[in-house]
């Protein structure tokens, strides 16, 4: 099972409001989660929406982290 998680050290979190945290996903690269990540939140690479309109940072909810191997992140 750790082998696994090895190989896809980049996850895709979605964060509520309210702070609550929730793993989406898991990825091979930091690319294929920025990608997901930005396909679930309707954003382009550039930033803006997917009208076109541009948004602050802290309107973002899907985020990208790398599993930290030993911090307890992996079960």
């Amino acid at each position: 099972m750790s082998e696994s998680r090895t190989a896809l050290p980049w996850m895709v979190i979605r964060q509520d409001a309210n702070g609550n945290r929730y793993r989406v996903g898991c990825y091979a690269t930091r690319a294929e989660a920025q990608s997901m990540a930005e396909r679930l939140g309707g954003r382009r690479a550039d930033g803006s929406g997917a009208d076109g309109a541009r948004g602050s940072a802290g309107e973002r909810r899907y985020l990208i982290e790398r599993l930290r191997i030993g911090s307890g992140d992996h079960v």
